[in-house]
């Protein structure tokens, strides 16, 4: 079979796609055809050599994407939750079925430690994989175990909110896009920021509230408090360093902001500022099995479709992710198999 691969020296100019053995499912373990897998920022950094290791000039190679779909082909000894014929998503984290995180479960994420979906065959733990919607192509399944579980996990497990609270979601790639679809089935007043009038369009298309381009407005917090005078109660943190002030300034006092992403680079924050305003700031690191499984029910319920912006054979790895560095999507960009 056919296998992505990345290794130093990194970058995506260094993936390529390589001959490996046919892998056979153990004991508790399922050998799944992959269909389609969907690209992630965290994705763009292992490949690069810059996520969760130390030096890249190491030995390390790397199969990359924890989000995928496809079809069971075979099962190890002792499996009970898929069987031959089932369609499947991988998870995330293969070892984080339910309750709190801990560092041997968020020890388990696929790509890194663990092999990825980036190949014609992968094998998982049979807890590492999750029966999905029927209604939901093969593509869009491939979308929700990073993304989707980020956005739910967020505004559902770990916030309070209630119908009618003010939810901001910063840009438009796949973790706000899905909290964009989610928030508007619970009922919450939405507001999305972009760069981009043609994506803010979108966004509305989707069902945005309110419509915030920051780079007209850079004080986004303040076209925020315009919106909504007490403060946003939940806003979804991706830019990190380059966005965390306006978001501090966005949100109401007691709210929650989840922070999932860097992509605007690391920054400090005053501690005086989170006293001041009794803000809760919250790391988000996707989500367990059970989240992903009442997700999924939810998405069933509400026939969420997941936003496929752009598709790639998955062998052209390399456009995808150029794609993604360029910033050209909205939503989700997905290889195809």
């Amino acid at each position: 079979m056919r296998a992505l691969q990345a290794a130093a020296p990194w970058g995506a100019d260094n993936l390529k796609v390589a001959e490996v053995a046919d892998p056979t499912p153990g004991p508790g373990q399922v050998l799944v055809r992959m269909k389609a897998v969907s690209l992630n920022y965290r994705d763009l950094l292992m490949i690069n050599g810059m996520y969760g290791r130390g030096s890249t000039n190491t030995d390390d190679v790397i199969t990359p994407f924890s989000d995928g779909c496809g079809i069971v082909e075979a099962v190890g000894p002792g499996v009970t939750r898929a069987a031959v014929g089932d369609r499947v998503a991988s998870l995330f984290f293969q070892a984080w079925n339910s309750g709190r995180p801990t560092l041997e479960k968020l020890s388990s994420a696929l790509g890194f430690p663990i092999p990825g979906a980036g190949r014609e065959l992968a094998v998982f733990s049979q807890d590492g994989v999750s029966k999905v919607p029927d209604f939901l192509t093969d593509q869009q399944v491939a979308t929700l175990p990073c993304a989707a579980l980020t956005a739910w996990r967020g505004l559902f497990e770990d916030a309070r909110l209630e119908p009618g609270d003010t939810v901001v979601l910063q840009g438009t790639g796949g973790v706000s896009i899905f909290g964009l679809q989610f928030a508007k089935a619970a009922g919450y007043r939405t507001v999305i920021t972009s760069s981009s009038d043609e994506k803010l369009a979108r966004a509305k298309a989707l069902g945005a509230n309110h419509l915030i381009n920051y780079r007209t407005t850079p004080e986004w917090g303040r076209a925020v408090r315009e919106i909504v005078p007490d403060g946003a109660d939940f806003i979804m943190e991706v830019g990190g360093g380059g966005t965390i002030q306006q978001s501090l300034r966005a949100i109401r006092i007691g709210g929650h902001i989840a922070i999932i992403g860097v992509v605007a680079g690391a920054g400090d924050i005053n501690p005086a500022v989170l006293i001041g305003n009794s803000a809760r700031l919250q790391g988000v690191s996707v989500g367990s099995r059970e989240m992903f499984e009442a997700m999924c029910r939810s998405i069933e319920l509400h026939r969420i479709s997941p936003v496929v912006d752009k598709v790639f054979p998955w062998t052209e790895a390399r456009a995808a992710f150029a794609a993604m560095a360029g910033g050209e999507h909205f939503g989700k960009i997905v290889l195809e198999f």
